[in-house]
């Protein structure tokens, strides 16, 4: 049974930790400002092969396993849940498909410089009319010789705007259902592929855009895998998406956590340090209790994960447990700090606003709910 990281992982949280504080930081306050995602990134991670630490090293990867993308993501998360979690796309959702179910050209001309940080990913699923029923999808792809004719709208895609490649899930027969839904790699630059730039109260440093397809004419050998099977591949990407997801939130309670625990420790009100007050001081002491309660849940998980079983139901805990404790943590960090936490200059409002995010993306708290009662015998 997992209980420990390995002399390797450790090695891992320490190296990605010191690269998130001295090469991202300094970049967080402009990103965030100009809500532009500082792109140098993805070449800087892919060299050091904290990118796509759990993709295999045939492709480039540093085979870390997804503890090891769970380590990496929650430290980036710590200094910038918005920069970690489009690096998430990058090493999930975006490329996860063309590594399972890709064809060995696909892996060569997209995954291997998407690890490497050469080509940005990203993936389009939700619409106007389908978010946590993703099967309901009604972006259509037309097959055409050799070519599908794609048509639709996708919303709140992370790293729409600086993509070179999108994967589109479409639907090419809608009266199959989820049977009748493909994966496509679109590339940017595509005639009739646009993507317009939307704007979060949020994660500021993660772009996200809608992407509009009108007669976007998409080469034959650009879909994934075999027609029909989008949707399944989409699925099995759930269980690693939702655990990496509780990375960012552990990362982002963690970065609230300590800044209380300095604050609490330099902060006086009459004639003491309001930790010694047991209303603030037992604050603190349950927000480590819940981060490292959420930790524990979450590496379980990727363990299991990394074992080669599918696990449902924790990752689903860990993602929904991580979501609500980082609700707490950050919202609890904005009473300590009081009237300096809203102040624009403060990150403690960057931490709570960031927060909010969490418990509706990836499947909302409510949907995991859903996937725990079913998995443990509510139908």
């Amino acid at each position: 049974m997992y209980v420990e990281l390995s002399e390797e992982h450790r090695m891992l949280r320490t190296a990605s930790r010191d690269f998130a504080e001295k090469e991202i930081a300094p970049l967080v306050n402009e990103a965030e400002e100009k809500e532009q995602f500082p792109v140098q990134l993805y070449s800087q991670l892919g060299k050091l092969g904290y990118l796509c630490a759990s993709h295999p090293a045939q492709y480039g990867g540093a085979e870390m396993g997804m503890v090891g993308e769970c380590i990496v993501i929650e430290e980036i998360s710590r200094v910038a849940v918005g920069i970690a979690s489009a690096l998430t796309s990058q090493s999930g959702i975006s490329t996860v498909p063309i590594l399972e179910h890709g064809t060995e050209e696909q892996k060569q001309e997209y995954l291997v410089p998407a690890i490497k940080g050469e080509k940005i990913a990203a993936f389009g699923l939700t619409e106007p009319n389908a978010g946590s029923d993703a099967a309901a999808i009604e972006t259509t792809a037309r097959r055409q010789g050799d070519s599908y004719i794609l048509n639709g709208t996708k919303l709140y895609i992370t790293n729409g705007t600086i993509c070179d490649f999108v994967l589109v899930a479409a639907s090419t027969e809608r009266s199959q259902g989820t049977r009748g839904i493909s994966a496509f790699i679109v590339e940017k630059g595509t005639p009739g592929f646009t993507a317009m730039k939307m704007h979060k109260f949020c994660m500021r440093s993660a772009e996200t855009a809608e992407l509009v397809f009108e007669d976007c004419k998409v080469p034959v050998k650009n879909l994934i895998g075999e027609e029909g099977r989008g949707f399944s591949y989409v699925m099995e990407c759930l269980d690693a998406g939702r655990i990496s997801h509780s990375a960012t939130s552990i990362g982002l309670a963690q970065a609230a956590y300590e800044a209380c625990l300095d604050y609490v420790q330099q902060r006086e009100q009459f004639g003491q340090p309001i930790h010694r007050f047991q209303a603030t001081g037992f604050k603190v002491a349950r927000m480590a209790m819940e981060i490292e309660a959420a930790r524990w849940l979450m590496y379980r998980a990727a363990w299991l994960y990394d074992e080669g079983n599918r696990r449902l139901k924790e990752a689903s805990m860990a993602k929904l447990f991580a979501s609500e404790v980082v609700q707490r943590v950050t919202s609890d960090a904005m009473q300590i700090h009081g009237a300096v936490a809203i102040m624009t200059e403060s990150p403690i409002q960057r931490y709570f606003r960031d927060a909010r995010r969490n418990t509706v993306t990836e499947g909302t708290s409510e949907i995991q709910q859903l996937v725990i009662s079913r998995a443990i015998g509510l139908r």
